[in-house]
């Protein structure tokens, strides 16, 4: 049996037809540093759309066709050659690489982008310092962020132990199991820069999926046996005579665990703990009832009545799973979401790009790294506040536009159905809350005959289901709580006692605050991963800024060791001027405009979860520590 597809002849044009073309040539032309390939002409353009992005680089089709010719000559004189390993051009001709695809970088972005593209040589060691004698760091939580730094600190030869809750690694991916669940995001940009996930094959890969990269990076990099699975860390008290962090953790067996650290890695995340509705009446429901986060898979839907609680990410993506099965599916929602059509949301990789990514050097690489570039800034400049714009619904005409766009995808949506155009039109601006994806599955799910949506606020759970504010009641036999997480309840769960006694949780309140997302006065030595104001909304990517806190962490140890100090934490000066900066930018953001509550925001109303600044501010702000910034000794 022949391969359908070949390096040379029909059966490479066959794998061409369904090639992503704006990676591929940048791809070629690094693995045989032969730039001709690059012709200006089939430069991609600006591909952000209204509403998603314009296909293979804004390319027509006769430009298209000729990208592919290209691409047949230079893979079939490299295959013809013995398929040599790639050749790694000097920097000055890798810029010029990344400009045909990213347009006019400079020489002080190659950090970044070296960093993107997993061209790992080009960084300087990590650690170059002799690391002191019994130092020790704790890592708390082996999610994404947590693995990423056990990674780093391995590579600096920090030795360490991480604390996981669970019993294997994967954070919310391995928690969160609920039918549909799937990354909002390219998948590929959900990977490490140092291991970019060979083998993906959707756009936005389901939740086994991402799991399963993230078990398969701790296999193959040897982290498990750092990993104390089972353990859940209670608290956590500053030592000043050490300087030293005393770390409590309890096993399942309900033995405690007590470990002396120098340093405390928080990876622990911010959309961890469910949040609860405050109903009344729940105690005296009669069926099952949990939530997204906490799926009962020993429950079987079909045939049921269920009442879902909330139409956010979670309960979006459920949604679309359960309702073909079940007898009646009634939603409850408070406010619709934002829905920015993906055709491509649930679709596999084309098979001839996944056989491409297989057989060519470099192009997955160049695939992750276009994705990240589209995403830098991704669509920042449609959440962007005109001061100067009063429109209601909107903050600036660029707003405003993506909005009619929108409204005008819900019209076509459901011209059929007038009633659920009403109750799915949003009234606050595009970004002001998540905006969710879908490839027609939501709409198609509302319009079941046994689908019903409720506006009305639910005031009370009875023994057969849910009642309204209006009276109403609504048979349910199971409930399904779609309400979020406590996000802007950072460390939840978890004593933290600084320097003098200070208590982490009270010096917060409702109001969480870190410098650069990482960092806290008073709790030397205590480092936080994807924290307050690190989430991201509208631009890059959140596994770059947990890889970027990591490293900010390396290059925090290692001034300490450069320099034979002990610990460091930041000026409350540093701190104030830091939310002076975040405060005043997420006023300029459509997440943070006065009037529209959501997860983003603290108690206070507050910005307490996102970034709001630029990609390359958070990255260049990661380097290393600014020592007029931090208390050392």
């Amino acid at each position: 049996m022949t391969d359908e597809y070949a390096l040379r002849g029909a059966g490479l044009r066959r794998a061409l037809a369904d090639a992503e073309l704006a990676p591929l040539l940048p791809a070629l032309a690094h693995l045989t540093d032969d730039l001709s390939i690059l012709e200006p002409g089939l430069r991609p353009g600006d591909v952000s759309q209204l509403i998603g992005q314009a296909p293979q680089g804004g390319l027509g089709q006769a430009d298209q066709d000729r990208a592919r010719r290209l691409a047949e000559v230079v893979i079939t004189r490299w295959a013809d050659a013995g398929c040599p390993p790639p050749v790694h051009p000097a920097p000055e001709r890798l810029l010029e690489i990344m400009r045909f695809l990213a347009g006019p970088v400079g020489p002080g972005q190659l950090p970044l982008l070296y960093h993107q593209l997993g061209i790992r040589e080009e960084l300087e060691p990590a650690v170059p310092a002799p690391v002191p004698d019994g130092f020790l760091a704790v890592i708390i939580g082996a999610g994404m962020s947590g693995l990423a730094a056990a990674h780093h600190l391995r590579q600096a030869g920090v030795p360490f132990v991480v604390f996981e809750r669970n019993d294997d690694v994967g954070g919310v991916w391995l928690e969160n199991t609920y039918p549909g669940v799937r990354l909002d995001t390219s998948n590929f940009c959900y990977s490490y820069s140092y291991a970019q996930g060979e083998g993906w094959d959707d756009y936005y890969s389901p939740g086994p999926a991402v799991r399963r990269y993230l078990q398969k990076v701790a296999s193959d990099e040897g982290l498990r046996d750092e990993i104390r699975f089972g353990h859940e860390v209670n608290s956590l008290t500053f030592d000043e005579a050490g300087p030293a962090w005393v770390v409590e953790a309890t096993g399942r067996d309900g033995a405690t665990t007590t470990l002396r650290a120098n340093v405390v890695i928080s990876a622990v995340g911010q959309l961890n703990n469910p949040r609860y509705p405050d109903l009344h009446g729940l105690d005296v429901f009669e069926g099952p009832s949990w939530h997204t986060a906490r799926w009962n898979h020993d429950v079987p839907l079909a045939g049921k009545r269920v009442a879902v609680i909330g139409t956010g990410a979670s309960a979006f993506q459920v949604i679309g799973q359960i309702a073909p099965e079940v007898e009646q599916l009634t939603i409850f929602q408070r406010t619709p979401p934002w829905v920015m059509p993906t055709p491509n949301y649930a679709r596999k990789l084309k098979p001839g790009l996944r056989w491409l990514f297989r057989v060519l050097p470099l192009y997955q690489q160049w695939y992750r790294f276009n994705q990240f570039w589209i995403n830098v800034e991704g669509r920042r400049r449609f959440a962007i506040v005109d001061p100067d714009w009063h429109r209601p619904g909107s903050v600036s005409p660029r707003n405003a536009e993506l909005r009619d766009a929108l409204l005008a995808r819900l019209a076509e949506t459901y011209a059929d159905r007038p009633d659920l155009l009403e109750k799915m039109t949003p009234d606050y601006p595009p970004y002001a809350k998540r905006m969710l994806r879908d490839d027609g599955a939501w709409a198609a799910a509302l319009k079941q005959d046994n689908v019903e949506v409720v506006t009305e606020k639910v005031t009370e759970a009875y023994p057969g289901g849910l009642r309204t504010a209006d009276g109403a009641e609504y048979p349910a036999d199971v409930l399904i709580f779609g309400t979020g997480f406590a996000a802007s309840d950072f460390l939840r769960g978890i004593s933290v006692r600084g320097r003098g006694g200070a208590d982490l949780h009270e010096r917060w309140g409702d109001d969480a605050r870190a410098l650069g997302g990482i960092t806290v006065p008073d709790f030397p030595n205590l480092f936080l991963l994807y924290g307050p104001n690190t989430n991201l909304v509208v631009n890059g990517s959140i596994v770059l800024f947990s890889e970027a806190e990591v490293e900010f962490v390396v290059s925090c140890l290692k001034y300490l060791f450069e320099h034979g100090l002990r610990a460091l934490e930041p000026t409350e000066a540093a701190l104030a001027e830091f939310y002076h900066r975040v405060d005043a930018a997420s006023a300029r953001m459509a997440f943070g405009v006065p009037g529209v509550s959501s997860w983003y925001k603290s108690p206070s109303g507050r910005v307490t979860q996102n970034w709001p600044l630029s990609t390359v501010e958070f990255w260049e702000m990661t380097r290393a520590p600014d020592p007029s910034r931090f208390r050392m000794w």
